[in-house]
């Protein structure tokens, strides 16, 4: 089928695109995030490789999805599921469809449960995307780059998203080359085929004719997805497309349901009036996480290297959250799985926590499975392996020792977990600098400090 009239601008990125997979053999790689604009570029390419001759196709397209592992349960089963369609479909067209995870350890759950980062905040404090999208993605294209020398990157970007989107593409571009060298990675190569398509147009092709994608799926269900997000987009020039006369709205977008980059999750909020109302808890859970980094006493006044801060208002600065704060969380997390049936955190995310809370100084080496057994009733895997460093009553003894010689517990706990560490090491000087670390961190010493500052002035 060629495409003509309206959708001639179509048929022109097609015929561009099958010069551009022909001209080498540099294996393709798209980012899918199941949305509307990835979900044009991805069922253009797949129409291009069918119109090709099987000899002709003489690479692999990788399409990736990214899993941040706190997605919205709505999204991320549409994303998952569109991965094993078009892995069904696209053997013969050599496309391969492929999900990528955060490091456990970069998970959003360890990094705020685990180790007590703030949630992210506006303006600047963001550190989620990096860890959960980027860095995947790099390791990813990284890996496809060792394995066949490059790779170009094709991406559904438009200037019709926004100004700063339009800015960035222009600001890349180079006049008279359809590829242009990532900036950042190293052998990797840009094509941007959807950069001129207007919003409306988008909606157009992906809704024609019975709206279906070239792996079978129904384009109307994904469209079904943006509606009634009330974000201030133009309305389609489409009208009302289906049955319940729905109009058409613009670029919306969706992303982690435990998201405190915003007051208020306009997607979740748009899913739950249209009657998922499943999801309120998870709003519910979600508005508390957003209430907990403002709420006095539920953060250290150290940072996690141990310094500490005064800030301008003379008031001391705030770092990660407190032990007893996350272990509410992860009690209410655990209590919100009960209640809704969904897989929120996984096996993985709790044995890396497990591990981080013993590193913190929790000498019971307990707190975890006995919490996770208080809430589920059921026992964690490696339960009966959780053995104290200490009886109780040596804990209890060593409380009252620090108690009454006016020194503080946090760190008599973590040298004896740095003993603990390093004891089987041969040299000596592995606990001498893990002692070191500990004994000058900033939050020891800040009195005598601010005193001395004080002095001088």
């Amino acid at each position: 089928m060629r495409y003509t009239g309206e959708f001639a601008v179509y048929e022109e990125i097609i015929q561009e695109m099958a010069l551009v997979y022909q001209h080498d053999k540099r294996p393709w790689m798209i980012g899918f995030s199941g949305g509307k604009d990835s979900t044009l570029l991805c069922c253009l390419v797949m129409e291009m490789l069918q119109r090709l001759a099987p000899e002709k196709r003489n690479k692999t397209v990788y399409i990736v999805s990214s899993d941040t592992m706190v997605e919205n349960p709505i999204v991320r089963d549409y994303m998952h599921r569109m991965s094993a369609m078009i892995n069904e479909t696209g053997v013969e067209l050599k496309v391969k469809a492929d999900i990528i995870y955060p490091k456990v350890e970069d998970s959003f759950w360890c990094k705020v449960i685990g180790l007590g980062y703030p949630t992210p905040e506006p303006p600047g404090f963001r550190w989620c995307t990096e860890r959960l999208k980027i860095n995947p993605m790099n390791a990813y294209t990284l890996n496809t780059i060792k394995n066949n020398g490059e790779v170009v990157l094709l991406l559904g970007v438009r200037k019709a998203e926004s100004t700063y989107r339009a800015n960035n593409i222009r600001a890349r571009e180079i006049e008279g080359k359809l590829l242009v060298p990532h900036k950042d990675i190293e052998n990797a190569y840009v094509y941007n085929p959807l950069t001129e398509i207007p919003n409306e147009e988008v909606w157009k092709f992906l809704l024609k004719g019975d709206a279906k994608s070239p792996w079978g799926s129904d384009n109307k269900y994904l469209f079904s997805l943006y509606q009634g997000e009330n974000l201030g987009e133009e309305k389609s020039v489409i009208g009302e497309i289906d049955k319940d006369k729905i109009p058409v709205t613009g670029n919306s977008r969706f992303g982690c349901w435990i998201c405190t980059m915003v007051k208020e999750d306009k997607s979740l909020k748009a899913f739950i009036d249209r009657g998922e109302t499943w999801l309120i808890p998870l709003r519910d859970y979600r508005n508390w996480m957003l209430q907990m980094r403002s709420t006095p006493g539920t953060r250290e006044y150290k940072r996690r290297n141990g310094t500490m801060y005064r800030k301008t208002d003379g008031t001391l600065g705030e770092g990660p959250f407190t032990m007893t704060t996350r272990q509410e969380m992860l009690r209410r997390l655990l209590q919100l799985e009960m209640d809704t049936g969904l897989s929120l955190i996984t096996t993985e995310e709790l044995k890396q926590i497990d591990l981080m809370w013993d590193n913190e100084g929790d000498l019971t080496r307990r707190s975890l499975v006995n919490l996770y057994k208080e809430v589920t009733g059921n026992t964690l895997p490696w339960d009966q392996y959780k053995a104290p460093v200490f009886p109780a009553e040596v804990i209890d003894e060593i409380h009252t020792l620090c108690d009454e010689c006016e020194v503080e517990f946090e760190l008599i706990s973590k040298l004896i977990i740095e003993i603990e560490a390093n004891k089987y090491y041969t040299k000596g000087t592995m606990v001498t600098k893990a002692f070191d670390r500990i004994i000058n961190q900033g939050w020891l010493h800040f009195d005598s400090i601010e005193k001395g500052l004080q002095n001088e002035n």
